[in-house]
């Protein structure tokens, strides 16, 4: 008996969750366009759309009219059901966004952090701070916030407890959410490594929205990847899966911060770019501002600066063999390239970034794959982050806990 209960409320829990998802990404949508897609009767449609209406989940959206028949009643998730907050914890600062339940953005704190290997501690008193600073800005209670999703800059270890491993930042096994709990944060809280934040992000608003297989790039400081295979974020046995700034692409080269040689984030992140123009430059006085300005005076320098035209043409060579990599590895139909750094080099590179990749890729898979830039900007990640909980909400089509 238990079986048959437990198996009419795994029933329930997909039938609202298939309804939920498709109102979210593809919303307002009538009944009707409802029952197609969904595979779900018209009876049930109704039924469960009733219940979601009764619980304030969903709400109607106006009309539009049909083909010879009464007007259909447009319907969509409740942007006032729940809010959701976004963290991304980068290499440099903290940025700290809210959002109601359709993703309109409600307030935004940003934190610098106080080195290149800030202390835990340090970055979890930002978050704090950060989460207080948006919820008073947009007069949001927390218990009206349905979770706060963080990416960060390294592997998340799914557990209990969730523990970050980022060498970069010098942390191995941190539990950052007891820290958060400890602090007195009481909403639930989501973690994945920032490239796979940025990934889902773009999968369902940006660049990569309808494409089953793709690969999502992030080219900041560092650099990552999320793969999406079916539709799905691939991340391998403990989640490390598309550390593709970690694979080689000269051997013996030049000596990467996770302790390796060679790898891409050695030639192609920003904080090597800016590093391999210094050394071109020959000892000249190093320029001055934090890394993103100081990439922006490198693009403006080159059409009148041979130095720079080198340092960048080479950049091009190397991101575009890591494309192709992915190309021959993966074979996407869509790799999308992210990331502030990504953003700003792709604008100006994106040209040679793809004869490069067309070099090295072999020709069949490169002719099935298209090479754009992120569309979500620079927030690409903490919007990202803030789908984590409501991924949870549409998943289980009740609220996180």
């Amino acid at each position: 008996m238990e079986s048959k209960r437990s198996t009419v409320r795994d029933l329930r829990r997909h039938n609202r969750s298939a309804l939920l998802s498709k109102l979210f990404l593809d919303g307002p949508l009538s009944r009707h366009e409802l029952s197609g897609p969904t595979g779900l009767s018209a009876a049930t449609v109704s039924n469960v759309i009733g219940g979601l209406i009764d619980e304030g989940l969903v709400v109607e959206a106006g009309m539009v009219d049909s083909d010879g028949g009464r007007p259909r009643v447009l319907l969509r998730v409740n942007p006032a059901y729940g809010h959701v907050v976004g963290v991304d914890v980068g290499e440099t600062g903290i940025k700290v966004e809210l959002f109601d339940l359709t993703m309109t953005r409600l307030a935004t704190a940003d934190h610098p952090l106080p080195g290149p290997r800030p202390e835990p501690d340090a970055v979890a008193d930002r978050i704090v701070a950060g989460l207080a600073e948006v919820l008073k800005s947009a007069g949001v209670d927390a218990s009206d916030v349905l979770g706060m999703g963080i990416g960060v800059p390294g592997t998340v270890e799914q557990g209990s407890p969730v523990l970050v491993h980022a060498p970069t930042l010098g942390w191995d096994s941190v539990a950052l959410g007891k820290m958060l709990a400890s602090e007195g944060v009481t909403i639930p809280v989501f973690f994945e490594n920032g490239a796979k934040t940025l990934g889902q992000a773009e999968m369902w608003f940006g660049a990569g929205r309808g494409a089953r297989y793709a690969v999502i790039t992030l080219v900041g400081s560092g650099i990552g990847a999320a793969v999406i295979t079916d539709g799905q974020i691939y991340r391998g046995v403990t989640s490390s899966a598309g550390e593709w700034g970690h694979t080689t692409v000269v051997y013996g080269g030049r000596a990467c911060r996770c302790g390796s040689r060679g790898c891409l984030e050695a030639y192609a992140g920003a904080e090597a770019i800016l590093e391999r123009y210094r050394q071109a430059r020959r000892g000249r006085r190093d320029q001055q501002g934090d890394e993103q300005s100081r990439l922006a005076a490198l693009l403006a320098a080159a059409p009148r600066s041979a130095v720079a035209e080198q340092v960048l043409a080479e950049t091009a060579e190397y991101l575009g063999a890591g494309i192709a990599n992915l190309i021959n590895l993966f074979n996407p139909e869509r790799i999308v390239l992210g990331g502030w750094a990504g953003l700003a080099l792709g604008e100006q590179l994106l040209p040679a970034i793809r004869k490069a990749a067309e070099a090295h890729a072999l020709a069949h898979p490169y002719g099935q794959t298209t090479i754009e830039l992120c569309e979500l900007g620079q927030d690409a990640v903490a919007v990202g982050a803030a789908t984590l909980p409501i991924g949870e909400l549409l998943r289980t089509g009740a609220r996180p806990h």
